[in-house]
C-alpha cells in the first residue's frame, strides 16, 4: 500500500510540477508580446556603451523614426522583433513557445547582421515579470562556436513599463567580448 500511495503522490508532483512550468513560460512569453509596438531610443545622457554611439543607431537618438517594434504573429504563437529597422544593420528576433498549447520554455532564434542565427532559451532563474533573459542554447552550433554571435538577450523593462533597456551580449571564440546595451522609450 505504501508503494501505491508514494507512486500516487509522485504522479501527482509531476502533473503539477509540469503544469507549474507550463504556466510559467506562457506567462514569459506573455510578457514578451507586452513589448508589442514601436519604441525609439532615449536621448543620448540615458544611453550607455558604444553600440549607440556609432553607426545606425547613433542617427536614430533625438529622432522620432522606430528603434526597435515588437509585433505578435501567427495567430498570437510568435513575437517579431526587428532591432534597427530600415538600416544597414536591421535584425530580427523571433520568439515563442516550444509548444504553444502546452508552453514550457520561450525559446528564441536572433537573425543577426553578423549573417549567423544563434538559438536561445529563457531563463527561468533570471527573469521575472519585469525582466525577460534569454541565454544561448548549447544545442545550438552557432552557440558553440567560435564565431562571433549573440550569446544573449536581456530585455529590462522599467518606468511603469515605458522604459526598455535590452542589452545583447555578443561572445567570440567561445568567450565574452562586449554588451551591446540600448535604452529605448515607448513610440
Amino acid at each position: 500500500m505504501n508503494r501505491l500511495t508514494f507512486s500516487g503522490f509522485a504522479i501527482l508532483f509531476l502533473f503539477f510540477n509540469n503544469a507549474f512550468a507550463s504556466s510559467v513560460a506562457l506567462n514569459n512569453f506573455k510578457d514578451i508580446a507586452s513589448l508589442k509596438g514601436d519604441w525609439i531610443l532615449a536621448p543620448t545622457n540615458m544611453q550607455e556603451g558604444g553600440a549607440t554611439k556609432k553607426g545606425p543607431a547613433a542617427k536614430l537618438i533625438n529622432t522620432n523614426k522606430t528603434a526597435i517594434s515588437f509585433k505578435v504573429i501567427g495567430k498570437g504563437s510568435t513575437v517579431q522583433e526587428n532591432l534597427l529597422p530600415g538600416t544597414g544593420k536591421e535584425m530580427a528576433t523571433m520568439y515563442h513557445c516550444n509548444n504553444f498549447k502546452n508552453c514550457s520554455t520561450v525559446q528564441a532564434k536572433h537573425y543577426c547582421a553578423k549573417q549567423n542565427q544563434p538559438e536561445l532559451t529563457l531563463d527561468r532563474q533570471t527573469s521575472d515579470k519585469n525582466t525577460i533573459s534569454l541565454n544561448c542554447n548549447k544545442d545550438n552550433s552557432v552557440c558553440n562556436s567560435d564565431a562571433g554571435h549573440v550569446h544573449k538577450i536581456k530585455h529590462e523593462l522599467s518606468q511603469g513599463k515605458s522604459h526598455l533597456k535590452t542589452t545583447y551580449t555578443i561572445f567570440a571564440k567561445g568567450k565574452f567580448k562586449k554588451n551591446s546595451i540600448y535604452h529605448f522609450v515607448r513610440k
